[in-house]
């Protein structure tokens, strides 16, 4: 057997037409990339951002691209004004729901959480930047982010149990109990009471509190040090802590030394290396 060791792959095939997502044109919110950090912000404040129908699945679908975006490296994910997000409309999706079937109503669910699915799929770090209300689905997204940012008067409520549902809604029985444990999640799911930022920073929810004005420089200073790292090898990080919640420390062991020796073939490790023998900081270039 003869292999063609000299073969070229078309990284736009690989990445569907697509490999840059900088020009990318939102229509539900707005987006911005600059120096490899990704900024979406839910633009609704007069509403306090609530998602509708069109919103869940443009996210959906932008973080589902993301997978293949060489530009960028690290996002922030923020509500216009003072707020992160309501949820779900109660007028553009909560009352339309009522009137359908359930088949229709387990598309809408699944949609939803393919949402969760694609943000954890992505292999950047998502930083949710938390201020004011983020209740229902925001505070599901901001779950389904790597890292969260928050503010005093920020409050998190997983509400679904005060509107007549459970509080396994996309993925929160599963990844809430990891992030602030069993008894703290069971408390939070049951009563859907609003979690103030202290509170929401001692449970293990919130990395950090801030002064309000100081959410988003905080937020992005944060995305660009994350986006300044190397890139192919946090996003071997991100996806080794999705994968190795249905491992046993054996199997996640193994799959950490087979991820670890594929980020020693990089060039980044090289230039980490060669910076630190000539006393230098080094400059990783996310290859």
């Amino acid at each position: 057997m003869h292999i063609h060791t000299s073969a070229v792959i078309d990284p736009d095939l690989l990445a569907g037409n697509r490999k840059t997502l900088a020009g990318y044109q939102a229509t539900h919110f707005q987006w911005a990339c600059q120096s490899g950090v990704a900024t979406i912000t839910l633009n609704r404040p007069e509403r306090k951002n609530p998602l509708t129908f069109q919103s869940y699945a443009e996210l959906r679908d932008l973080f589902g691209q993301l997978k293949y975006a060489s530009d960028v490296h690290a996002v922030v994910l923020i509500g216009a004004g003072n707020n992160f997000c309501s949820g779900g409309d109660v007028h553009e999706i909560i009352g339309p729901l009522i009137q359908l079937a359930v088949p229709e109503l387990l598309m809408f669910t699944r949609m939803t959480g393919d949402l969760v699915k694609a943000m954890r799929a992505c292999p950047q770090p998502v930083i949710a930047a938390i201020d004011g209300i983020c209740a229902g689905a925001g505070a599901i997204m901001a779950m389904a982010s790597d890292l969260r940012l928050g503010t005093p008067r920020s409050k998190t409520a997983f509400l679904f149990n005060r509107v007549g549902l459970a509080g396994c809604d996309m993925g929160a029985c599963a990844m809430l109990p990891r992030i602030i444990g069993q008894g703290r999640a069971s408390d939070w799911l049951y009563s859907g009471r609003a979690i103030g930022g202290e509170e929401a920073e001692r449970a293990g929810f919130l990395n950090r509190v801030v002064a309000p004005e100081l959410l988003q420089p905080e937020a992005q200073a944060w995305a660009a040090d994350i986006a300044a790292g190397p890139t192919f090898a946090n996003g071997i990080t991100k996806t080794m802590l999705q994968q190795e919640w249905n491992m046993s420390v054996e199997q996640a062991i193994e799959s950490e030394a087979q991820a670890q020796a594929l980020c020693m073939m990089t060039e980044d490790f090289h230039r980490a290396y060669q910076a630190f023998v000539a006393k230098q900081k080094p400059v990783f270039q996310g290859n």
